[in-house]
């Protein structure tokens, strides 16, 4: 039990996280690094403490840091958000260790999903569709390496066993570029992961990222609270969000979703979760789980009407899930927009201060953000300023209620991609739903190679 709770993150998801937790009658510790001194924000939590110089490695990457904070506040709990220490299960054993809460999955399940290798293994052994690639490891052979990919056949992926986030994977569509791209990709992995394990899937050609949310308690009960399409990304990086995925029967969504309870049985998973997949001729392939709460966790909520970082708190206070699947109702339709701080055009980050901050508002607008009129934005972090979600009873009407709230936020003093999003929302592929994961870039490409 826990009536205080640290919040070991920043910006939006610091705030969303304090407003569940005020919901629920618990006290919250904001943690803030000396570029984050003076922010609004921290003044919602009941206090707040400095850990750090602005660097994210000397202050919210710092484990002993945070660790201190929650200790010296007298928080019994640690809420970890998304990035940073989420999920690191280090720190998981860390704050357990100190007879602290960690409000997410245990650490053996953070560090077995954070491994690909062993992910796919356990997801595999509990009936969940993969992308097709051996099980183990890329030996350091190289005719072995040459022989699994001829298997696998051409174009392949090779990718960091400790990677995330877009980062350590490489696609290789020829016998001749294997043996270098091998090469690259292990000491890319060594230097940024810490771990210069690899291995090879094949390389699907115009997938869709679908992703299904899950929920499990401390006593052996789960559910899966619907589907979401995450496709619209550029470099790996998500920029358009919704729920549920459009176009993908029911019945096999459902089945898949079962499917990922079950497999959260097998790990003894609990806290909430987001399985990834890649989603092509009508299957689904596992690609990873991020054990932790996700930037796009909102349009779930929208369309479930089911509080996640709530839920999340509950489960780690050591109560039964109140839900049941039965309960589970996908009604409508929602998307999420990422508003970043840079150049609409170039994608440069835009730190400086917002001088107007005009918010939209109306039926079925949320807009999660930390920022309002006169708040500096710091060049040490994201730049991920506010998140605009939209529901509507159609997804056409969705999409509607975005552009008005788009066109109706009014951003001065930084420059923001607002003007990108409302040109995406016009794209005719988009509007008809199921674009690929690849859409977006070639669409840029496109754009720029008109202007």
């Amino acid at each position: 039990m826990f009536d205080t709770v640290l919040i070991a993150n920043r910006g939006e998801i610091a705030v969303r996280i304090q407003r569940a937790c005020e919901h629920l009658g618990l006290k919250t510790v904001m943690v803030y690094s000396q570029g984050d001194a003076g922010a609004a924000y921290l003044e919602y939590a009941d206090r707040a403490v400095c850990i750090g110089p602005a660097a994210p490695g000397q202050s919210y990457l710092d484990k002993t840091a945070v660790l201190c904070a929650a200790l010296a506040s007298g928080a019994q709990a640690i809420h970890p958000g998304y990035g940073f220490l989420s999920e690191n299960g280090e720190f998981s054993q860390a704050v357990t260790d100190a007879g602290l809460t960690f409000i997410g999955p245990s650490a053996d399940c953070i560090r077995r999903m954070g491994d690909k290798v062993a992910a796919k293994q356990a997801m595999r052994d509990a009936g969940v569709p993969c992308v097709p690639g051996p099980l183990g490891a890329l030996p350091d052979d190289k005719q072995e390496v040459l022989k699994i990919a001829a298997e696998i056949g051409y174009p392949v992926i090779i990718k960091a066993a400790g990677g995330g986030g877009g980062r350590g994977m490489r696609v290789v569509t020829q016998h001749s570029e294997l043996i270098q791209a091998v090469n690259v990709t292990r000491e890319e992995a060594r230097r940024a992961f810490g771990n210069p394990e690899l291995y090879m899937e094949k390389f699907l050609g115009q997938p869709r990222h679908v992703e299904i949310q899950v929920l499990c308690d401390q006593h052996g009960n789960g559910i899966w609270l619907g589907s979401r399409d995450c496709s619209l990304q550029r470099r790996h990086q998500k920029v358009l969000e919704e729920a549920p995925a459009p176009g993908i029967d029911a019945g096999l969504m459902e089945r898949v979703g079962v499917r990922c309870v079950e497999a959260c049985m097998h790990i003894g998973y609990h806290g909430v979760g987001t399985f990834e997949f890649l989603y092509e001729d009508g299957e689904f392939y596992f690609i990873e789980m991020n054990t932790r709460l996700q930037v796009e966790h909102p349009v779930t909520e929208m369309t479930t009407g089911i509080d996640i970082v709530e839920q999340q708190l509950r489960v780690a206070l050591g109560e039964r899930l109140s839900i049941q699947q039965s309960d589970v109702r996908s009604l409508g339709h929602a998307l999420e927009c990422r508003i970043n701080a840079e150049c609409a055009e170039t994608f440069i980050p835009n730190a400086g201060t917002v001088t107007r901050w005009d918010l939209p508002g109306g039926i079925g607008v949320r807009v999660d953000t930390h920022v309002r009129a006169g708040y500096k934005i710091p060049a040490y972090y994201d730049s991920m300023i506010a998140k605009v979600i939209t529901h509507g009873a159609t997804r056409d009407q969705a999409l509607v209620r975005m552009r008005t709230a788009l066109a109706q936020f009014h951003v001065e003093g930084v420059s923001t991609n607002l003007p990108l999003h409302l040109q995406i929302l016009e794209d005719s592929a988009f509007k008809n739903g199921a674009v690929d994961i690849h859409h977006l870039e070639a669409w840029l490409k496109l754009k720029q190679g008109r202007s």
